[in-house]
């Protein structure tokens, strides 16, 4: 990677009709093999919606922390809830943030013997009571950052050369996506810098929401990093592992970090993480001679292998992320 910024795509071109389609395809292809992460606009998410989430998400914060512990992670097997400052780890590492996990309002699942353990990630969301828009506006945005995804993908789905639907058997009702609500407190550099710690993302794509504070950092391929400088009114995406799989490699899931404000300062970001059906497994697509030469096959490492069975990638993430929660609820794994 030589860019110091990161490409920027009006996925409304996708829907335009006319000659200037290659081209954007052309632009996006661009963007996914060569960088990996790139910024969205034109996506047509209501702009009331964009500052709701983060006006509801302040608030939910600002709330006392027995409040907050209420709704704590450590109540669900499911791993869904509040998460509180230094018990989610990356890369072996306590990340410096508070949050809530939320995934797809659904029952808990009865499990029988010799059910894959990727069912028991199936399960209700915890919302406090003490702030009953955050379920309203949170799920209202989860609706718009799925479409959004969705149309991404099939664009990225279009410049590989497949039908624009070739992914969607795998997305729908049952699909298992994911919105963080995260807050990064200030800190003290000296102490650690780590907001989040360097990882990629197991899913399809994933979509942020940042404020203008600032602090995401994407690996260039010489190992620097490259700031993503808020942009007002885009999303980042960035390619997850379930497509470097697809691909073989042509579109990489890259390495990416958050760094933590500076002390007095509060950092608030939005991530959506577009996953499959929790019984998906990849399967590689056929690329066009001129693409599959490009394809730079699939990562390895040791400490974080690649599986092509989403439900177990899922599975290994999440207990990896929140030992406390592994520990209560999953200690036979």
């Amino acid at each position: 990677m030589t860019t110091t910024t990161l490409p920027l795509i009006d996925i409304s071109r996708f829907r335009a009709p006319g000659a200037g389609r290659a081209e954007f395809l052309a632009e996006l292809r661009h963007a996914a093999h060569d960088v990996g992460f790139f910024y969205v606009v034109g996506h047509g998410v209501p702009e009331e919606l964009m500052t709701g989430i983060f006006d509801v998400a302040r608030r939910f914060f600002e709330l006392p922390l027995e409040q907050r512990l209420a709704i704590e992670n450590l109540n669900s097997p499911q791993f869904r809830g509040y998460t509180r400052v230094g018990t989610e780890h990356t890369a072996g590492a306590p990340d410096w943030r508070e949050q809530i996990d939320i995934g797809p309002e659904r029952p808990a699942r009865e499990v029988r013997p010799g059910d894959p353990a990727w069912t028991r990630l199936i399960g209700p969301n915890q919302w406090p009571a003490q702030l009953p828009e955050l379920r309203e506006t949170t799920l209202a945005w989860q609706a718009e950052a799925l479409r959004v995804s969705r149309e991404v993908l099939r664009a990225l789905s279009a410049a590989l050369g497949q039908p624009e639907d070739y992914f969607d058997r795998w997305f729908d009702a049952e699909a298992s996506t994911h919105v963080k609500i995260v807050q990064y407190p200030g800190r003290a550099t000296e102490d650690s810098e780590q907001g989040v710690g360097v990882h990629k993302d197991y899913g399809y794509l994933a979509l942020l929401q940042q404020d203008d504070v600032g602090g995401l950092q994407v690996q260039a391929s010489d190992g620097s990093w490259i700031d993503a400088t808020p942009v007002p009114g885009a999303f980042v995406f960035n390619i997850g592992e379930m497509l470097e799989i697809a691909t073989q490699g042509y579109l990489t899931a890259t390495r990416h970090r958050v760094i933590s404000p500076p002390t007095g300062v509060k950092r608030l970001s939005v991530p959506f993480f577009l996953g499959p059906r929790l019984d998906a497994v990849v399967e590689p697509l056929q690329l066009p001679p001129e693409l599959a030469s490009a394809s730079r096959g699939v990562s390895t490492d040791k400490d974080n292998p690649l599986l092509a069975a989403f439900g177990e990638n899922a599975v290994v993430g999440w207990l990896r992320s929140h030992p406390r929660v592994a520990a209560r609820w999953w200690p036979d794994l």
